[in-house]
């Protein structure tokens, strides 16, 4: 019988707790870095565009501002709760510690399934929501990004609504944004980019030719469908791939080229010819080399680990696997490349468009590319290396490594007053 509990803080405190035994963490640091340090609710009116006028919840969490201002995405979605922002916003403070960069992690939603909404109905629920949560957020204060169903021109409204309110342009305040706006080159593909990183140096050191890889992944929005799709330029067979509506399956390999323009067609890789449709949850049990879980968190739990066979794991989504699910992919041998290391490409490439917006000055995609690599192999090898001294599984070295720098961090500082 599955007892396990699938609450996603709940998950996020137990996946803490597991790296703060391990380092022995005094209960003053314990207590204080298990729980967020800020929190933002927030119940807006807006107007749609038959006159009527609808209110939606949203949120803003900081989890710790330790080792600098707080840093993560917002997302739209109904299923979005405080609990599941609680957990994004701690993950994110772990992402930004395993890659070394100077960012407490912070996280924000709204309850809204934005596929029902016309352009300017999300225009105006995206500026309301900018303007309730513009108390906590700034280039100083907390950074906000692109997430599940946000996107790019959101992130331009989010920074036009906050520059109105300073009567000077913020580029700063957001990341993720348009280029002509201040965007950075090589934030688009970035999540996508930084998980072939890592998968990289994983299939090197589990001596697998990544070029003959045959690849399943879970999800086909930004992060998925570029990482099918690099993994595809590598040399790999991507063998099926799925989104919110269903998954389609060819054992003898996707054109994935094909299916994104497929996708952009009709809006879902489902009916996609030549494959067999299946399941979002038959995907992940599919016969493979490489998983790639790129969708929403809780999909790899005690239920169906059992019967996961891909060799390595790549978590692009954040927090797809449960800790009991861990426990057993690592006793069957699976290898599995963490949220808070395998997608820190895109947080990493957001700190780069923050340090530009900040200098007014930037960088050639291909300076993006080099910066994004060498921080990704560093943090694998690090990681790597705690795994193996600890004889542990890599979620819970990344923990290692992240908790113990955050807690440096707010023991270095003390507490005021």
């Amino acid at each position: 019988m599955i007892t396990e509990a699938l609450n996603p803080f709940v998950i996020a405190q137990e996946q803490f707790d597991i790296a703060a035994d391990l380092l022995h963490l005094p209960e003053s640091l314990r207590s204080h870095l298990r729980v967020p340090q800020r929190e933002l609710c927030v119940n807006f009116p807006v107007k749609m565009d038959d006159g009527s006028t609808r209110v939606y919840a949203g949120y803003r969490i900081q989890h710790n501002l330790s080792r600098g201002p707080t840093k993560g995405g917002i997302r739209y979605h109904p299923s979005v709760s405080l609990d599941e922002v609680r957990a994004l916003a701690m993950l994110m403070t772990w992402k930004c510690g395993v890659s070394g960069l100077p960012y407490g992690g912070a996280k924000g939603g709204v309850v809204v399934d934005p596929k029902t909404l016309s352009e300017s109905e999300l225009e105006r629920l995206t500026r309301r929501y900018a303007s309730e949560i513009s108390l906590v957020i700034g280039p100083e204060k907390d950074i906000p990004a692109p997430d599940v169903n946000t996107n790019p021109q959101i992130m331009a409204w989010i920074m036009d609504t906050v520059s109105m309110h300073k009567g000077y342009t913020v580029p700063a305040v957001v990341t993720g944004k348009p280029l002509n706006i201040g965007g950075s080159e090589g934030r688009s593909d970035a999540t996508a980019r930084g998980v072939v990183y890592v998968l990289s140096e994983a299939a090197r050191h589990l001596s697998m030719d990544l070029g003959r890889a045959r690849v399943a992944v879970q999800g086909f929005g930004n992060a998925g469908a570029n990482t099918a799709r690099m993994l595809a330029e590598l040399g790999a067979t991507v063998v099926a791939v799925s989104d919110s509506r269903g998954g389609v399956y060819n054992p003898g390999g996707l054109n994935v080229d094909a299916l994104l323009t497929h996708k952009r067609l009709s809006g879902s890789v489902v009916g996609f010819a030549e494959a067999d449709q299946i399941s979002n949850a038959e995907l992940l049990e599919i016969d493979c080399d490489v998983l790639v879980p790129a969708a929403l968190g809780i999909q790899i739990s005690e239920e169906n680990a059992p019967r996961i066979r891909a060799r390595l794991i790549a978590e692009a989504a954040n927090a797809p696997i449960t800790p009991a699910a861990d426990r057993i992919l690592y006793d069957q041998g699976c290898f599995v490349l963490p949220d808070v290391l395998a997608g820190a490409g895109g947080i990493t490439v957001s700190y780069f468009e923050w340090v530009q917006g900040l200098q007014e000055f930037f960088w050639t995609e291909r300076e993006v590319y080099a910066q994004l690599e060498r921080v990704m192999t560093r943090a694998f090898q690090s990681v790597l290396s705690l795994a193996q001294q600890n004889c542990v599984h890599m979620r819970t070295a990344a923990y290692i490594l992240a908790v113990q720098r955050v807690a440096d961090a707010v023991t270095t500082r003390g507490i005021y007053p």
